[in-house]
């Protein structure tokens, strides 16, 4: 069988413009980045057809570790709505390295149903990450030297500066480190720590931002710390974000590749769901459909994620609305949560896949609180049997739900007609009309709590005192009617990883809550989440490779 990498590399690429073309762009509204790569301008975005296009969203039920094939779906319907005669664009985060070289190797979609230059697009790509790393250490430079300074200082109390450094890697080590030390010369000695990229707030602005004056705007918005009066601080007070914003002046723009069938593709920002809001930005998505009749995009890990915050922080923000949910959902992951061990789930086992289930159906409820009727996609995986297949389709047949099987990863397109069509029937149904979860004006506590017990299914909310401290400090700063962007884990329903299938009676514990008063939203932290993953026991970047004539091997 043929590995994602090997297959990438039997594709002839077209040249971007040719992709463009297909767009109605001119190869003079383009900013290239070599042959298969280009910027799009913001110029192109267009209000109009924004509002006669159709948005329809990816998500999944709860992943096993290596993930249930969000982006490999998303790619696979695009190509598969392209073939029906549907122009359709796909609308992406882009890859984070913490995964490529941690469990990953690679988050460009796999088999037929891949975005390329894959090798690209896993690794520096455009450079928007580094941009976006620079523009937030640069902040975290300035408020150093700020503190440091004799002349010019505002008066930062070290001990409350909550910014940190941000790098795009795994590396536990950096969670919590001190520094200036060294001597008066080298600054204040602090404790503080590193973020990967991807949970940045510059990265959270950047994939919220309307446009260059509202992400300036976001960028003095965000909220560093107090001084010795106990007065807040934010980046503004320290005249950052010009130089920040001006860092971010390309990669603010979305970017335009192909998919493996030569269907356009727009990748932009990356994101993480389970400690971000998990979806890519508001001027990706608005691009895609200012320029194609349907947009297939993507949100991060299960519906209690990635589509629960694109659905009420995201479409709430931008004033987007999708007009169709596609739930992913995979044998295995099913037999996961039916109690099979990860080693053992290549093994056929219906009954395993009846007991998960549940966890599959709790994610259809979701999905249907917000006015939206999903359809399912079952990603057929080599091993799978009928009978497991048969079990899926009558479980979602019970509920009322479409359940469709899809061979995006062995036959691309071809494999998602059935499933484009599905997806079409339920748009023209005209039976969908979203609406948001929680109102931003209720309380924080309010909205914690509607997330937690109609999302997650828990019986309650617990508060830490620390927890407690962040509410008033939010109360205190006036930030009370913000979204809520949970941090928790994506193995369960629930705030433990144990905890598989669909939890009942559980309790969600709030640990603290960071402030993103850029952004726009609050981050209640949950149960044991980092904000700095760390790397798996054997991680992918050990075969991970490249020999003379610049060939790259182990992405996967």
């Amino acid at each position: 069988m043929a590995s994602d990498i090997e297959i990438a590399r039997t594709i002839p690429l077209k040249h971007i413009a040719k992709i463009a073309e297909q767009l109605a762009l001119k190869e003079d509204q383009l900013e290239f980045y070599g042959k298969y790569k280009a910027k799009l301008p913001l110029s192109l975005i267009d209000s109009d057809r924004i509002k006669k296009n159709k948005l329809i969203l990816v998500s999944a039920l709860s992943p096993t570790p290596a993930g249930e094939g969000k982006t490999t779906m998303s790619i696979g319907l695009t190509q598969g709505l392209n073939r029906i005669g549907k122009p359709t664009t796909v609308v992406l985060r882009e890859p984070s390295l913490g995964p490529v070289f941690g469990i990953k190797g690679g988050a460009a979609g796999g088999g037929y149903s891949q975005v390329l230059p894959m090798e690209d697009i896993n690794l520096h790509f455009t450079g928007d990450f580094s941009a976006i790393e620079k523009a937030h250490n640069l902040l975290a430079a300035l408020i150093d030297n700020n503190i440091q300074s004799k002349t010019r200082s505002i008066g930062i109390d070290p001990r409350t500066v909550l910014w940190k450094r941000v790098m795009d890697m795994n590396d536990r080590t950096l969670r919590k480190v001190v520094v200036g030390l060294g001597g008066t010369g080298s600054g204040i000695p602090r404790e503080t720590g590193f973020d990967i990229t991807a949970a940045s707030e510059i990265m959270a602005i950047l994939c919220l931002a309307n446009s260059r004056t509202d992400l300036k705007e976001r960028l003095g918005n965000i909220f560093v710390g107090f001084t010795r009066e106990r007065k807040p601080v934010y980046a503004r007070e320290l005249n950052a974000h010009g130089a920040m914003a001006a860092l971010l002046k390309d990669a603010i723009q979305p970017n335009l590749v192909q998919t493996i069938e030569g269907n356009p593709a727009i990748i932009h920002g990356g994101p993480f769901a389970n400690i971000a809001q998990g979806t890519n930005s508001v001027l990706a998505t608005r691009m895609g459909l200012s320029l194609s009749d349907y947009v297939v995009t993507e949100a991060g890990f299960g519906a209690d994620l990635g589509a629960e915050k694109f659905l009420n922080i995201k479409c709430q923000s931008a004033g987007l609305a999708p007009e169709a949910v596609v739930i992913v959902a995979t044998i295995r992951a099913l037999k996961y949560h039916g109690g099979v061990d990860l080693k053992s789930l290549k093994e056929p086992n219906p009954t395993a896949v009846q007991k998960g289930l549940v966890n599959l159906e709790k994610h259809l409820e979701n999905i249907q609180q917000f006015g939206i009727q999903p359809v399912v996609a079952i990603n057929e995986f080599i091993g799978d049997t009928d009978a497991e297949i048969a079990v899926v389709r009558r479980g979602c047949q019970a509920k009322g739900v479409k359940a469709v099987v899809a061979k995006v990863w062995a036959e691309g397109g071809k494999g998602a007609e059935d499933l484009a069509r599905a997806v079409v029937d339920s748009i023209e149904s005209g039976n969908n009309k979203f609406k948001p979860l929680y109102d931003w004006k209720s309380s924080v506590e309010g909205k914690i709590l509607t997330i937690a017990t109609k999302i997650y299914g828990a019986s309650k909310v617990e508060y830490s005192s620390r927890a407690r401290r962040d509410l008033r400090r939010i109360d205190k700063l006036d930030l009370n009617e913000l979204p809520i962007c949970m941090a928790k884990t994506q193995k369960s329903l629930s705030d433990d990883p144990k905890k598989i299938g669909r939890p009942e009676d559980f309790t969600i514990t709030v640990r603290e809550i960071e402030i993103a008063a850029g952004a726009g939203f609050l981050i209640p932290i949950t149960g044991d989440m980092m904000r700095m993953p760390g790397l798996p026991a054997t991680p992918s970047a050990e075969l991970i490779d490249i020999d003379e004539d610049g060939q790259i091997s182990g992405l996967f």
